[in-house]
């Protein structure tokens, strides 16, 4: 019966092609649906995870790192009197306003003031230390090579942020924000940008080194509510991303309405590829009735059924497969915001097989008709 499936497969492709074609097309959805809501939510931590820092110290209550609030100075000193952290860095958050030379507007931008010094801990798996040097020269900007156009600028150009003057002395790739434009600068530039007289002697975050990254958790539960030195929270880098991006796909709402989407991806291509099914098993009545005359059983019918739903799965997969991953490619390419871990990928995978088997299942009923007695019709 396995090879009756197979066999009919190849011989009546004809019939079989469009529930490949609807179950790839669904796969392909779901592939892209989800690079897109990983890249674009993953943009929300992109100033951890393109850092290599363990600890990361801001304001308590922190939902996202965009949203941080500056803390006392003071609390540098705290973390450096661990025996257990080997660096501590500040890094300065300062949304700003900005305009370029050419007619584009004012533009929201976010500013992370970050030690330019090649052994510093924020964008160092982002940003190569020789580009990260060029932030020494006063005034100095980097912005991602995706944004130019939006900011109106080029490598060289001027710009005000704040009313105030800055040059940009390079472009990066990866660090698109979420909801803005991000500018790198050093944090004497960023300190400069900020026109809030009540961040002065304040930092918004400091991140840390520690000797045994596998302690973080247990180093920042130590660290964690000294209220000597003003009020503030420690998170390792992995908890402190994943909030990020948790806040950004669900307390914003977003998240659900993704939830909404796929959930129809799913029904739509569950819908279409059940009623392919049904129609190319209803174009084999007559040879399924055959098969029963012949002593063929209706469980073993439904088992090449089955079988046929599972090879379609499998063909459309191989499609959304390779057309997915050309894709993603391309959407690399144009800075398009797009990541795909395994797992993700392993799960729309499996979701769409789950989509085949249903439509298989849809299918099964048509086989009631493949009564011997249709034949002498």
């Amino acid at each position: 019966m396995v090879a009756l499936a197979r066999k009919t497969l190849v011989y009546e492709w004809r019939r079989f092609l469009p529930a490949v074609l609807a179950v790839g097309f669904a796969g392909l959805l779901q592939l892209l649906q989800a690079a897109l809501v990983l890249g674009i939510f993953g943009s929300a931590s992109v100033y951890i995870t393109g850092s290599s820092a363990d600890l990361w110290t801001g304001y308590p209550g922190t939902q996202s790192v965009n949203l941080g609030r500056p803390i006392s100075s003071g609390v540098e000193m705290r973390l450096r009197m661990d025996p257990e952290v080997t660096r501590v860095e500040p890094f300065q958050w300062v949304d700003a306003d900005w305009r370029g030379p050419s007619d584009t507007g004012g533009v929201s931008v976010f500013v992370s003031g970050i030690d330019p010094q090649p052994d510093g801990m924020m964008f160092s798996l982002a940003l190569p230390a020789a580009l990260r040097a060029r932030l020494n020269e006063p005034d100095a900007v980097i912005v991602d090579v995706a944004d130019l156009n939006s900011l109106g600028v080029a490598v060289g150009d001027t710009a005000a942020i704040n009313g105030h003057r800055v040059r940009v002395v390079g472009v990066s790739r990866g660090l698109r924000a979420l909801g803005g434009v991000n500018v790198v600068a050093s944090l004497a530039t960023a300190r400069r940008l900020d026109t809030d007289p009540a961040n002065v002697d304040r930092t918004t975050y400091f991140v840390a080194k520690v000797r045994n990254p596998d302690l973080a958790g247990a180093i920042a539960e130590r660290l964690r509510g000294a209220s000597d030195f003003g009020s503030y929270d420690v998170w390792t880098a992995k908890d402190f991303a994943r909030r990020s991006k948790m806040y950004w796909m669900f307390d914003t709402g977003a998240g659900a309405g993704v939830l909404f989407l796929a959930g129809i991806v799913f029904l739509v291509g569950a819908v279409i590829t059940s009623q392919t099914l049904v129609a190319a098993v209803i174009g084999s009545i007559r040879e399924y009735a055959t098969l029963n005359a012949l002593g063929v059983g209706v469980g073993a019918l439904r088992k090449v059924v089955m079988e046929q739903a599972f090879w379609v799965g499998a063909l459309g997969l191989i499609c959304s497969a390779v057309i997915g991953g050309l894709l993603l490619i391309l959407g690399h390419s144009y800075s398009v915001p797009v990541a795909l871990s395994p797992a993700t990928t392993i799960a729309c995978l499996s979701l769409v097989m789950a989509l085949a088997v249903v439509s298989g299942l849809a299918a099964m009923r048509s086989l009631r008709r493949a009564d011997p007695a249709s034949l002498l019709r």
